[in-house]
Order: C-alpha cells, then sequence, then structure tokens
C-alpha cells in the first residue's frame, strides 16, 4: 500500500474525527450552560440531581459511556442502538456538557458578588446583569480551562473505535491488520499534532483579544 493510497484512507477516517468534533463542541457548549444553571438552581431537589448527575459522568470513563449508549438500549430496553456514529455522539456530548457545566460554574463562581449588587443598583434585571456585565468576564476566564478541554477532546475521538466508527485511529488500525504496516500508526499522530497545534494557535489568539480586560 502505498503513501498516497494510506494518506487517502487516513483523510477519510480524520473527516469523521472531525465530524465527531464538531458535533460534540457545537451540541456540549450551550448543553454545559444549562447544566450550570441547573446546579447552581436555588431549587435543592433540581441542584442535587444535576450535580448527582455531574458527578457520575465526570467520575466514569467516556470509553464506558460510548460502550453504555451503544450497548445499553438493546440489553435494558431490546431495541438496540444500529447507529454507532449517533452513540458515539450522545455519550460525548453528555460527557463533554458536563465537564463544560463545571467550567462554567467555576468561571461564574470567580466573578465578586459586588458586581450583580453593583448593576442591581443600576437598575439592571439579574438578566441583564448576567449577560451584560458577568458573562464577558466568565468568558475570559474560561477560556484557558476550555481551550484544555477542547483540545482533549480531539484526542479523546479515538475512543469511538471501540464501537467500530471508522475514525482516524480505526482506520490506521484497519490499514495495519490489512497490510502488515506499523508506520500509519505513527503516521496517525501528524493528524492529531496539526488539529490540536491549530487549535492552540486559536485559542492563543483569542485570549490576547481578551486582554483588554484586566479584571
Amino acid at each position: 500500500m502505498s503513501f498516497a493510497q494510506v494518506t487517502a484512507e487516513l483523510v477519510n477516517g480524520f473527516e469523521t474525527t472531525v465530524l465527531i468534533f464538531v458535533i460534540t463542541l457545537v451540541c456540549a457548549v450551550p448543553l454545559g450552560l444549562l447544566i450550570t444553571f441547573g446546579s447552581m438552581s436555588k431549587i435543592k431537589p433540581i441542584r442535587w440531581l444535576v450535580r448527582t448527575f455531574v458527578w457520575i459522568i465526570r467520575g466514569t470513563p467516556l470509553m464506558l459511556q460510548v460502550i453504555i449508549v451503544f450497548y445499553g438500549p438493546g440489553l435494558v430496553f431490546e431495541i438496540p442502538m444500529t447507529n454507532r456514529l449517533l452513540a458515539v455522539l450522545i455519550a460525548f456530548i453528555i460527557n463533554y456538557a458536563a465537564y463544560f457545566s463545571e467550567i462554567y460554574r467555576g468561571g461564574i463562581a470567580s466573578v465578586p458578588k459586588g458586581q450583580y449588587e453593583a448593576g442591581q443598583v443600576l437598575g439592571m434585571t439579574k438578566r441583564q446583569v448576567f449577560f451584560r456585565i458577568i458573562l464577558k468576564q466568565v468568558i475570559k476566564r474560561i477560556i484557558p480551562p476550555m481551550s484544555n478541554e477542547i483540545i482533549t477532546l480531539v484526542k479523546d475521538t479515538s475512543l469511538a473505535r471501540v464501537v467500530a466508527v471508522l475514525e482516524l485511529v480505526k482506520s490506521a488500525e484497519d490499514i495495519v491488520a490489512g497490510y502488515g504496516l506499523i508506520w500509519p500508526l505513527f503516521y496517525v499522530g501528524a493528524f492529531y499534532l496539526l488539529f490540536c497545534g491549530i487549535l492552540t494557535i486559536l485559542f492563543g489568539k483569542i485570549e490576547k483579544k481578551l486582554d483588554y480586560y484586566k479584571g
């Protein structure tokens, strides 16, 4: 198998990797914010339920969650999950939404309470205070931990192979098994390094752009 053929096969797998990454990010970012509101709710049963859910998700391996989402419906409800990619996306979105929610919660909690009070003194509603004053500060504070989680997501996409989704690493493994070549596994690293490198540069620029606020 030539270098060009291996590259073509890996590019096909990389497309699935990027798809998992993009859909997970687009869905988990807003879902994480909703979970944050639940975990900070003044209604104790809701707050307890949401925080317990987050604790379970963060305390168990993502690989196990992927396996449960894929095999669970068939074992428990006798409704087999036929779409492997969908199972992976569901597990990834739930997992990363839980992690993002804790980052959001930490960012919101780090803003001094005096700023909430100052906004209310100016006649703003709680909603206006949050979106006009607090949110901008929270965004700046959470960019570093969010960037770490997002870069981790790039590498975690390789876990999709546990349910035979043909992502980047699975593509390389199939080549190794089918043609007895070992170097494609190392070649895979170049794809991840390039992807993570681009994200690192992007987040670095975002952090610099937000340096106008020093609070």
